[in-house]
């Protein structure tokens, strides 16, 4: 399956070893330069994001942007009727006024509860110092510094709260892309470095390795080097 913004490489058609595998093994060989000083000395990654001064971009691919919030603040319009005639036609307007009141009722508490809503999808850059997602609505960017919370929920799944700069308000977004490792990494590196998951090793499948030397790719031991470094 051809993906797009993959790492340049045919491997991952080979039966048994996916896309995901791929941006994994790329994501140690990064987290290793991390781990041992190497960063500025990897490939130049093309990107259209406005970069810093000193600042080096890492990896670029696609991601889907999801927000924790709610889809309205439980107010509904309540409706009121004025019924002439009949006292069965009274009697039934009054009903479907009720019936339509406790229906938007019903739709206004639902839409209250949070959940994860899709903002949209588009591109991520990463780079030494953010993580910049650019997508038709807008974009915007998340500094490694500025993380109030992370966490890894799913291979290809980032999550983190920060606050607002407009609002103060926190936000709690995910960002679903291939490059969710790498993300949180750069992350609990950045700022959390103490974080279970970067302890425990848990940011990569725990067969991995031995998946590397089952397809013949030289794996760096990323997980390692970055408690060595510690």
């Amino acid at each position: 399956m051809s993906v797009p913004y993959a790492p340049a490489s045919n491997i991952e058609r080979q039966p048994g070893w996916s896309w995901l595998d791929e941006y994994l093994w790329v994501t140690c060989d990064i987290v290793a330069d991390l781990a041992e000083g190497r960063l500025a000395q990897r490939p130049l990654v093309a990107t259209t994001a406005r970069l810093e001064p000193g600042e080096r971009t890492l990896a670029v691919g696609p991601a889907t942007c999801l927000t924790w919030r709610s889809l309205g603040n439980g107010s509904y319009t309540h409706e009121s009727v004025a019924a002439f005639g009949s006292p069965a036609l009274v009697l039934l307007s009054m009903a479907g006024s009720a019936l339509g009141n406790s229906s938007r009722r019903r739709a206004a508490a639902q839409a209250a509860q949070p959940r994860w809503v899709m903002d949209g999808s588009g591109e991520i850059t990463v780079t030494t110092r953010k993580v910049y997602f650019g997508y038709p609505r807008g974009s915007f960017s998340l500094y490694w510094g500025g993380l109030e919370a992370i966490d890894l929920v799913a291979p290809e799944v980032f999550q983190t709260s920060y606050r607002s700069i407009r609002d103060g308000r926190q936000t709690t977004i995910r960002l679903q892309t291939p490059w969710a490792s790498l993300l949180f990494v750069l992350a609990a590196t950045a700022g959390f470095p103490a974080h279970p998951r970067l302890l425990g090793q848990g940011w990569l499948p725990l067969d991995f390795e031995r998946r590397c030397i089952r397809f013949g790719r030289p794996f760096r031991p990323a997980s390692r080097l970055l408690l060595h470094e510690a």
